[in-house]
């Protein structure tokens, strides 16, 4: 495949960084286009995007085009979609008259059924499943500081184009410093991921705790993994074939972490004022575990509680 337009949906903390570092390093020569919005828009119009990186220091990003309407975009070639889960039916709508036969879209989103939502609107072209790793965060408007984690894209095979070959794309990362794995088994890897962020998500958010709260108190530590059995079962079910130890593993894991460290989902679900994902975990959970005929004792009693912390927005825990 020939990479000349690559669209950036979403510049927070994902995409400011992966975006970021293909404007700044990529040596290919492409158009990079960033779909963001508001204040964080205007600053990055005005004087382009600052990227504060622990290994790449202070960086200056210029995209070829930033914009928040999506028919200012050309036909692309490769498309990151980094936004939150509540803002990815609008984005997916606006975007699909925009894909190709051969356009390549990776979803950089947390949860397991993404691949599935992308689908659903979006029949043409190439979706690869990926799951991302990356400390990152808007600092200010027009700036994303990138501290922790190991800036890495895993991505696998679209099971609707088993002939696409991901070489170009590998190419690409490779020469803006982006560390990407192209894996045989992606949904492991997606699995692995959200085992673990969603079980201390839904527990962190539901008790106001930190992660090393949780881990100090032996009934908090035990929804967690009751959370995370749950979440292996549904796995088990939908043929994805997960390590045996994958709770114990993912339970422990916790503790790389800083006792006062918050999950993200907890950050979000903590303000009133905005959405939070927790359609993603909870309510996709729900799902599949219907579909097949997996009980949710553990998942359903914490997203009860959330649901009467904070009115939730239509989805399957209403």
């Amino acid at each position: 495949m020939s990479i000349k337009n690559i669209g950036v949906i979403g510049v927070g903390g994902v995409g400011g960084y992966f975006g970021g570092k293909l404007c700044h390093q990529t040596g290919s020569g492409a158009n990079i286009c960033f779909v963001a919005r508001g204040e964080h828009l205007r600053a990055i119009q005005q004087s382009g995007l600052l990227l504060s990186s622990e290994s790449d220091g202070d960086l200056v990003c210029r995209p070829s085009l930033a914009t928040d309407d999506f028919r200012r975009l050309p036909p692309l070639d490769l498309c990151l979609i980094c936004v939150k889960e509540f803002d990815l039916p609008a984005v997916l709508s606006q975007l699909a008259p925009l894909v190709g036969d051969e356009t390549v879209v990776l979803p950089l989103l947390n949860g397991v059924d993404v691949y599935s939502r992308v689908r659903e609107v979006i029949q043409k072209g190439v979706c690869l499943p990926a799951c991302v790793y990356v400390g990152t965060h808007i600092e200010r408007p027009g700036k994303i500081r990138q501290k922790g984690g190991a800036c890495r894209i895993l991505f696998g095979a679209d099971p609707q184009r088993a002939d696409f070959a991901p070489q170009e794309i590998v190419k690409l990362f490779d020469s803006a410093g982006i560390k990407s794995e192209w894996t045989s088994d992606i949904q492991v890897e997606i699995w692995k991921k959200f085992i673990f962020i969603c079980a201390y998500g839904l527990v962190c958010a539901a008790h106001d705790k930190t992660l090393g709260e949780i881990l100090a108190d032996a009934e908090l530590k035990g929804e967690v993994r009751a959370i995370m059995m749950e979440a292996s079962a549904v796995a088990k079910a939908s043929g994805v074939r997960l390590p045996d130890d994958i709770v114990e593993v993912s339970l422990l894991k916790a503790r790389d972490f800083p006792a006062a460290a918050k999950a993200s989902f907890q950050r979000d679900f903590e303000r009133q004022d905005k959405l939070d994902e927790r359609d993603l975990f909870g309510g996709a959970m729900i799902r599949l575990a219907e579909r097949m005929n997996v009980l949710l004792p553990g998942t359903r009693a914490v997203c009860a509680i959330l649901a009467k912390k904070k009115p939730a927005q239509p989805s399957a825990l209403d």
